[in-house]
């Protein structure tokens, strides 16, 4: 009997510029043999070029209904992240949207997500969105330390890393400079953008509740 689960997993959670792209996609035995096949593995393990080409495959070989993608803003993540005050809750809260697109569509057995916290906030999210009806499904949530060992989330990430190679190049051409990727060595892009601008550029293109706001204002 074929089982078909959901694989969940974000991109840009560690960059100081840029969106927090989280995807997800359903994948069943047929396809799962397929994916590997191409050479889906975790994006971290893979060139930025290989994993916009693999996204494409990706996308291909699950089709249309088998993806989701949500993309947080610089400016709406900032917004959020004061409202949850708390980047953890804020992912499960981008993780269960996803989850609850793709369920709207599609029949699973179970759910896998890359643990990125504790368990509750995931637990919690999805039980939020259960009690308000958006989620009618009552599906086995597995939360996996390196869970892109799965296949699932494994395109997962790569989709997801694809989206914020894209939306941080295009944010780079609306602000008429090349946004580094990272958190490491931003400071000197920070600095150069808000003498370019001022500092309310920041709210457009960063995550502001990095210490590197901080150290870039001098607040």
């Amino acid at each position: 009997m074929t089982t078909r689960h959901i694989g969940a997993d974000e991109s840009g959670k560690g960059d100081y510029f840029g969106y927090l792209v989280i995807a997800g996609v359903v994948v069943d035995d047929e396809s799962e043999k397929k994916l590997r096949e191409i050479g889906v593995k975790d994006s971290k393990m893979l060139s930025d070029s290989v994993v916009t080409k693999l996204s494409a495959a990706v996308k291909r070989t699950c089709g249309e209904s088998k993806f989701n993608v949500v993309r947080i803003s610089p400016e709406k993540y900032n917004t959020l992240q004061k409202k949850f005050k708390n980047l953890n809750a804020l992912l499960a809260w981008g993780h269960a949207q996803v989850i609850e697109n793709l369920l709207q569509k599609n029949n699973v057995d179970y759910i896998i997500v890359d643990k990125f916290a504790d368990e509750k906030y995931m637990n919690d999210a999805l039980a939020e969105k259960e009690k308000r009806g958006k989620i009618k499904q009552k599906v086995k949530l597995i939360q996996n330390i390196r869970g892109e060992s799965d296949v699932a989330v494994a395109a997962a990430s790569i989709i997801a890393r694809t989206e914020f190679l894209r939306t941080l190049k295009q944010l780079s051409m609306e602000v008429g400079y090349s946004l580094p990727k990272g958190a490491t060595h931003v400071e000197e892009a920070a600095r150069e953008l808000v003498k370019k601008y001022d500092e309310s550029v920041l709210n457009f293109t960063a995550k502001k509740h990095f210490k590197t706001t901080k150290r870039v204002l001098g607040k």
